[in-house]
């Protein structure tokens, strides 16, 4: 039988002064009337324990009898789990060398995703610097990958996977909408180039306003919708997922959430499938809580655009654009929240949207259906009527 443990106020202040919201009550557990009084003061919710824990990993054989082994052999080493064995392409281009398309060509030479990464943009000398410093880096990591750049669209050519960023970054006090005419024409730009030199290519948009310009790019290269994606509910699902962490007192790892819909101000954040510890969220937060983490992920990116003062959010986004070439090379597997263009999936068609998926070499592989509140499904198809009005369709 456990042993019961006495929870006084003490143990409440101490869990507070240390970040906690939450205290996990076990079921021997006594907790006095101070403590009850000090929690409910200082805003930490008692919970009925014990709480979910994550699953050990399950070993095989092999580790097994290196564990028996141990027990004979001081010299025996913990084994390591080996990671999953990813892809490689044999060329990335980077269309824009900016504040994302820079770190996003870093974070892939520093993964070694690909043998090539060729880096374009109009500004003289950007791209070139920008593929000068990432091969001065092989000289510490010892890396093999070949990086050129240039302010020509003709350095496309055969690649894998083109990833766009280019374009013009927010202000203070704009919404990603008022980017639609300048932005469009830098994607229609970027399409030519892309169907003449590589039309094999998979394109990865990143530039805003995200779904406007992903359909923007499925005109422009006429290629199927497998093979243009939009990079936003990776993003917006971390700025949730982050939200909710901070909020319950927790780490980004025990969160698991995402969003769907426009990468925008229609932005569905999925509450009723989000877990903590593998619980719902109402057992950590309250009704107000949630929603501020919400409001928090909707407008995540403005809090970045506004802080800077010009230019908008350049690390995250890189990081998120990297999770999709992870799940296409095989890295990474199961649904990622990506931009499509819809054909019935949700009850929606013609219009792009973020929808869970599964992603592999050839792009997208299938949209995953997931069963969503009446108020979420309604989300998603005001953000695709949104959308439409936006564009005119």
């Amino acid at each position: 039988m456990a042993q019961s443990r006495v929870i006084g106020a003490d143990a409440i202040e101490d869990a507070r002064r240390r970040g906690r919201i939450v205290f996990e009550v076990l079921p021997n557990d006594i907790v006095t009337a101070l403590a009850s009084e000090t929690a409910e003061r200082l805003g930490v919710k008692l919970v009925d324990g014990p709480l979910e824990k994550p699953l050990a990993p399950r070993t095989d054989g092999a580790i097994a009898q290196q564990r028996a082994l141990y027990r004979r052999s001081p010299k025996w080493k913990t084994p390591t789990r080996a990671p999953r064995k990813a892809g490689r392409f044999a060329k990335i281009a980077f269309v824009g060398a900016g504040g994302v398309g820079g770190n996003v060509a870093h974070l892939a030479a520093m993964a070694d995703m690909a043998a090539e990464l060729a880096m374009i943009d109009i500004t003289p000398g950007l791209a070139a610097a920008l593929a000068l410093d990432l091969n001065h880096t092989s000289g510490i990591t010892g890396g093999a990958v070949r990086c050129y750049g240039g302010e020509s669209f003709d350095l496309v050519a055969d690649a894998d996977v083109v990833v766009v960023t280019a374009g013009r970054a927010r202000s203070p006090g704009m919404s990603r909408a008022d980017l639609i005419d300048v932005n469009a024409r830098v994607i229609r730009q970027a399409g030519a180039a892309i169907r003449a030199e590589a039309p094999n290519a998979i394109v990865i948009v990143v530039t805003n306003p995200l779904d406007e310009m992903t359909l923007e790019m499925l005109r422009a290269t006429e290629f199927p919708r497998e093979r243009v994606l939009g990079m936003a509910g990776t993003l917006d699902s971390a700025r949730f997922r982050n939200a909710l962490a901070m909020a319950a007192g927790v780490t980004p790892a025990d969160v698991s959430a995402i969003t769907l819909g426009s990468h925008g101000d229609e932005m569905a954040p999925i509450t009723s499938l989000a877990r903590i510890k593998g619980r719902p969220l109402s057992v950590f937060l309250s009704r107000e809580q949630i929603d501020a983490c919400a409001k928090d992920a909707i407008t995540g990116g403005g809090q970045v655009v506004a802080l800077k003062k010009s230019g908008s959010a350049t690390i995250a986004p890189a990081h998120s654009t990297i999770e999709l070439l992870d799940h296409m090379r095989g890295a990474r597997t199961g649904p990622v929240p990506v931009s499509v263009m819809l054909e019935g999936e949700y009850g929606i068609s013609g219009v792009v949207l973020g929808v869970p998926a599964h992603l592999g070499r050839s792009g997208l592989l299938k949209v995953e259906n997931l069963r969503l509140t009446s108020e979420e499904n309604a989300q998603l198809n005001a953000a695709a009527e949104a959308i439409r009005t936006r564009l005119g369709l």
